[in-house]
């Protein structure tokens, strides 16, 4: 391509620049219509068994008021879950719990579904198909950002929804839905630049979610404390919780995340007229011109592959290990004598004291994290089939189960990484916090975080399965990720039937630290994740290649 002109993207000229975007966006809804519905109750059900579990152990004013008060005196927790702005109500307190962190949900749901739709489409290729045909220039970004407007409509009415059936306030439950779906078109916005600055979608997708980590560390610091929370409003995640659903419901507010989305909008619009088609304005490091001997492998071209998402994702786990292990005093302080609070996190899995229950339940937490690597990794093989990467790979001196054995470790071993990354960190910041002393603090949380492994690596098998056996179907192992977490997460809480409780392996892990060891549990579900992984590599070895 000669210039960033509309020939050389192929596409129509002049005042016909969306052409196309109709089609373009229903085909987007079409292919994520597994993922999407995903991403959407996932954060619905999130806020409902929230305010479903308040409203349980909560179910009078003066003890909602005690809990919030508590919540306000505590900086840590602050910094974790921003204030409480309405302690008196179940939808006050959902909407300081799940305020957070539904709108970190809705940006991951947003910017992902823009890069893919947007730089992923042009990196492998079909972008350049489509553009040769009667479609403008603006009209895959145009309708990327149409399906993102799309899901977090849906995503706000539904939160809304949600809280109404359970008996809160409209005005509040509507400018909670509202927040969170503002957040997600913003950073859709955000993410829209993202794809026209990067070359890949992996390079865009790890610039958007920078922005989501910076503006999550910049809420929390205005958060915190007292002289800091200027710091806060500047966070696109603050202005989230600045709307102060049941507290008075700042509708002004959203018109901050709304003015953002339609300047970045603008700029990506801008931007996307002024490069050629498949390359990105941020420069790409040229590589050497001859490979290293170390890259003479399969195996290690499967390392080089995955080894800058591995590392990304222990740095964040890492960083969320000190984080969580870092409040841990603040839940120690919280507690103290507060019987309902002390059920509260008696429910989240420990079973010998608050403290224990409180570690147990974040080390479950990334161990479902972990998963989400883990399944990425895997899928990653099909990636490289639909590419036609792997093609040329196997017609060499290669074998499919060779190859498949290079990117399989690392959801193996890497997801061990993540762990030990995550509980290292975790019980260095309590020891820290706690003044008890790291080592056994360090001890007891590595054992929390990597006794998850079993769970993780079930999961990463079913995502192969689905990838191996029902190869144009491959979205099956986000589906079965989906339904580990949901049953796992919400089903106590919903007080799920045991037959329903057992379809997820993270049902069955010990809850460490504090609870029994069972080796049971974690010997059948290696033993399934062998079965399942077997059954997955001989139907790749029989089925046709793309």
């Amino acid at each position: 391509m000669s210039g960033p002109t509309q020939a050389a993207a192929g596409g129509p000229t002049g005042g016909h620049d969306l052409t196309g975007t109709g089609v373009l966006y229903r085909l987007a809804l079409r292919r994520d219509r597994i993922a999407l519905p995903v991403w959407v109750y996932l954060g619905t059900a999130m806020v409902a068994s929230t305010a479903f579990s308040f409203d349980k152990l909560y179910a009078d004013e003066a003890s909602r008021r005690t809990f919030a008060a508590g919540i306000d005196g505590n900086g840590s927790l602050r910094a974790l879950y921003g204030p409480v702005f309405d302690g008196s109500t179940t939808g006050g307190l959902t909407a300081w719990r799940m305020g957070v962190f539904g709108a970190v949900l809705a940006a991951l749901m947003s910017t992902l579904l823009v890069v893919r739709h947007t730089r992923a489409e042009e990196e492998d290729g079909r972008l350049e198909l489509v553009g040769a045909g009667a479609v403008g220039r603006r009209a895959p970004l145009t309708a990327a950002l149409a399906a993102a407007l799309t899901a977090d409509t849906a995503l706000a009415a539904l939160v809304a929804a949600a809280l109404l059936a359970a008996g809160q306030d409209a005005a509040g439950s509507l400018a909670f839905g509202l927040a969170l779906g503002a957040t997600g078109l913003f950073f859709a916005a955000l993410a829209a630049v993202t794809a026209q600055l990067a070359e890949t979608a992996r390079a865009a997708n790890g610039l958007a979610g920078a922005a989501i980590g910076a503006a999550f560390v910049l809420r929390a610091i205005g958060d915190s404390g007292t002289g800091t929370g200027w710091l806060g409003r500047l966070s696109p995640i603050g202005w989230s919780e600045q709307v102060r659903a049941f507290a008075g419901n700042r509708w002004w507010v959203l018109l901050l995340p709304l003015a953002g989305a339609a300047l970045l909008t603008a700029l990506a619009r801008t931007l996307v007229a002024r490069r050629d088609l498949g390359a990105g304005l941020l420069p790409q490091r040229p590589g050497p011109a001859a490979a290293a001997p170390a890259l003479a492998s399969a195996a290690a071209l499967a390392r080089r592959l995955h080894r800058g998402p591995l590392l990304g994702w222990t740095a964040a786990l890492a960083a969320g290990g000190a984080v969580f292990g870092g409040v841990a005093k603040g839940v120690a302080d919280l507690v103290g004598d507060n019987r309902q609070m002390a059920e509260v996190l008696a429910r989240m899995g420990g079973q010998q004291g608050v403290l224990n229950a409180y570690l147990s339940s974040i080390a479950t937490v990334f161990g479902m994290v972990a998963a989400v690597y883990a399944v990425q990794a895997v899928l990653r093989m099909r990636a490289e089939e639909v590419s036609g990467r792997a093609e040329p790979v196997l017609a060499g001196a290669v074998s499919r189960l060779r190859w498949a054995a290079g990117h399989l470790l690392f959801p193996l071993l890497g997801t061990a990484l993540l762990l030990a990354a995550a509980g290292l960190t975790a019980g260095l910041a309590e020891g820290l916090a706690l003044g008890r002393g790291t080592g056994p603090a360090v001890g007891r949380m590595l054992g929390a975080t990597l006794v998850q492994l079993p769970a993780v690596w079930l999961t990463a098998a079913v995502a192969l399965a689905g990838y191996a056996l029902l190869p144009h179907r491959a979205a099956a192992g986000w589906t079965g990720y989906g339904v580990f977490v949901l049953v796992a997460w919400l089903g106590p809480i919903l007080r799920f039937p045991q037959a329903v409780l057992d379809l997820s392996p993270f049902s069955h892990l010990p809850h460490l630290p504090g609870g029994r060891i069972d080796a049971a549990p974690l010997l059948w579900i290696t033993a399934l994740t062998a079965l399942t992984a077997a059954v997955a590599l001989a139907g790749l070895r029989r089925r046709d290649l793309g």
